[in-house]
């Protein structure tokens, strides 16, 4: 009887020291489930790192160029203000344009421009325009004719994409030939005029702002 006592005994003690070892390897078991879990969740954030190039290839149509850094962040005079409304009317609220937006004023090219379907407009700065002599300035817009055919030459009757302009030649709402040069944000028009904010969109062209008024031969 001692003896059988004694085995219970010892059977009991093994239970007792064996049962929280085995707690402790469900505890560590769980632990592996939610490190488990843990590394589902990051390895899933990856994917979601993905989708950031995807919504940054949403702005590869970017406006470009120095001077885009001018244009207002908010309002009509904005990008997104500008992509609302017709070329003469977006270009009327960007104070860089003042000048040309006067001259196409007195070309009576309003309604013109704003009525026309997917062009583009090539359209100089109020320090383009200040290049020219006062005198010669003052002799053109003095003259509807001769600053409708110069105005006219800055457009072009088909949307043009910065793609195209690398190396293109492009017939003009005037009836003369402009060329294009350039690549990446630097372009060029007839050689003579720089890009410097390309690719602005309104609700009827795209707009590349120049530094240099075009003239037609």
């Amino acid at each position: 009887m001692n003896t059988l006592r004694i085995r219970r005994g010892a059977i009991a003690l093994a239970a007792a020291t064996t049962l929280p070892f085995a707690l402790a390897a469900c505890s560590d078991s769980g632990s592996d489930s939610g490190t488990g879990a843990a590394s589902t969740s990051a390895a899933a954030d990856p994917a979601r790192a993905d989708a950031t190039p995807a919504e940054g290839a949403m702005t590869a149509d970017a406006p470009f160029g120095p001077a885009c850094a001018g244009v207002p962040k908010e309002g009509a005079g904005s990008f997104d203000g500008m992509a609302k409304d017709p070329v003469a009317t977006a270009a009327s609220h960007n104070p860089a344009l003042s000048t040309l937006v006067a001259a196409v004023q007195r070309a009576g090219l309003v309604d013109t421009l704003n009525n026309a379907k997917d062009i583009t407009v090539f359209a100089p700065t109020n320090d383009a325009f200040a290049k020219i002599p006062k005198a010669d300035l003052d002799k053109v817009l003095a003259d509807k004719a001769t600053l409708t055919k110069i105005l006219t030459y800055h457009v072009v009757g088909q949307k043009l994409t910065p793609k195209q302009l690398e190396n293109g030649s492009f017939e003009t709402l005037q009836k003369g030939m402009i060329t294009t040069k350039g690549s990446g944000e630097n372009y060029t028009v007839n050689d003579t005029a720089k890009v410097v904010c390309g690719n602005v969109r309104t609700a009827n062209a795209h707009v590349y702002i120049i530094d240099t008024v075009l003239m037609p031969q």
